[in-house]
């Protein structure tokens, strides 16, 4: 990993002390990911990418490259990686002695170590990875943006979807697993939040192999919910859910993880130009764009619009203009993407969507705001006990 680390800092270092060479401005970035343990799932028929988030990374650095060689602009991202169980804060501060801009994959723990480094304090951190809501709560820094969407942002598209369908008898199925039941204490919060409740809720705690199984199992596991609207699951792995799917005892709609889900991005989003962006991605990496790569390619061209429209390349006025009013990222999903000043969340439309179409994208109609209708997604800022943005 110490090689790896030394090599990206080099690079970095090159570029900040190599003559201009015709461009006028100049932008380091540094992109650390941070391996994290895999719990085992009963299926392997989706494994992540092994470059999630990072080649969405470097289509958002030639998107910025390809728009700067007109402009007297130069980007170079350098990438370093921390393998699991290894010290992220070392590899976090070799990148930030040549860089203040990171664009970071890492657990939220992680994160927030790496915000409080003395080295971060003035940087620009993007998370990329972490949906937990307390980092855009009490849990924020200052320095650290979101451009993955919170958790409460997702369950509360998928709310809406629910009180535009009808769909008012609700029950829920969440795993044991933390992301489970984050992801569950998100979808109850978002229930509350738009005068829906759950009718009954249980907990998946078993290690059968569904896959020879389900077809008995899950019945009698349903049974008891009776009859509902549409079932609700949090298994935010990707274990158990996609057995569930057409095996219930009821034959009703399936929401949540599976099914119906509520996604940053999906290979079944064309339109608003999106198309372009898919085809460019998967000509670049030979797959389908994840919301991780999304994320942090919104993380890469928030920069190179922040770059293009000041001229600057120092983090503190790159971070006024990205929290202003001036600042917009057109991100291919049909309005304005912007920053919320009061947590460093981005405003972004959210994708319901099954994996062979797109169903709605909220915030849907009717969803009325005082003053943004995305902020109906997520923590607002009365919401919000972020005061590290104050």
């Amino acid at each position: 990993m110490k090689s790896v680390v030394a090599s990206a800092c080099l690079a970095l270092l090159a570029l900040s002390q190599a003559p201009a060479a015709g461009a006028e401005v100049r932008l380091a970035i540094g992109y650390l990911g941070v391996e994290v343990p895999r719990p085992p799932v009963l299926s392997n028929l989706d494994p992540a990418p092994v470059d999630n988030g990072l080649a969405g990374a470097r289509t958002g650095l030639q998107d910025n490259q390809t728009t700067g060689k007109f402009l007297g602009q130069s980007y170079e991202m350098s990438e370093a990686y921390v393998p699991e169980g290894e010290d992220p804060l070392a590899a976090a501060r070799a990148l930030l002695a040549v860089t203040p801009f990171l664009v970071i994959d890492a657990p939220a723990v992680a994160l927030t170590a790496i915000a409080d480094l003395p080295e971060a304090q003035g940087a620009l951190l993007f998370n990329t990875s972490a949906g937990d809501v307390a980092l855009r709560d009490a849990e924020c820094r200052g320095n650290l943006f979101h451009s993955l969407p919170s958790d409460a942002m997702r369950t509360d598209a998928l709310a809406q979807v629910l009180v535009q369908k009808r769909l008012t008898d609700l029950v829920m199925i969440a795993g044991t697993r933390p992301r489970d039941r984050a992801y569950a204490q998100a979808m109850r919060r978002s229930l509350t939040k738009f005068g829906l409740k759950l009718s009954d809720e249980k907990e998946w705690a078993f290690d059968a192999d569904m896959r020879r199984t389900a077809a008995q199992e899950i019945p009698l596991f349903t049974q008891g919910f009776g009859d509902y609207d549409a079932l609700i699951l949090a298994d935010e792995h990707h274990d158990f859910g996609r057995y569930v799917l057409y095996n219930t005892w009821a034959a009703r709609p399936v929401v949540g993880s599976e099914g119906l889900s509520a996604v940053t991005w999906a290979p079944v989003i064309e339109q608003w130009g999106a198309a372009q962006l898919q085809s460019r991605f998967r000509d670049q990496h030979g797959r389908q764009m994840t919301s991780q790569d999304y994320a942090a390619w919104a993380a890469l061209r928030t920069l190179g619009e922040a770059v293009t429209r000041t001229g600057a390349t120092d983090a503190e006025t790159l971070r006024a203009y990205i929290l202003s009013d001036a600042f917009e990222l057109a991100g291919f999903k049909g309005r304005p993407l912007t920053w919320r000043d009061w947590n460093g969340q981005l405003r972004q439309p959210i994708a319901v969507a099954h994996p062979r179409a797109l169903v709605a994208q909220a915030p849907l109609e009717g969803f009325l705001h005082q003053s943004n209708e995305l902020d109906t997604l997520g923590l607002d800022r009365l919401e919000s006990q972020c005061e590290a943005f104050q």
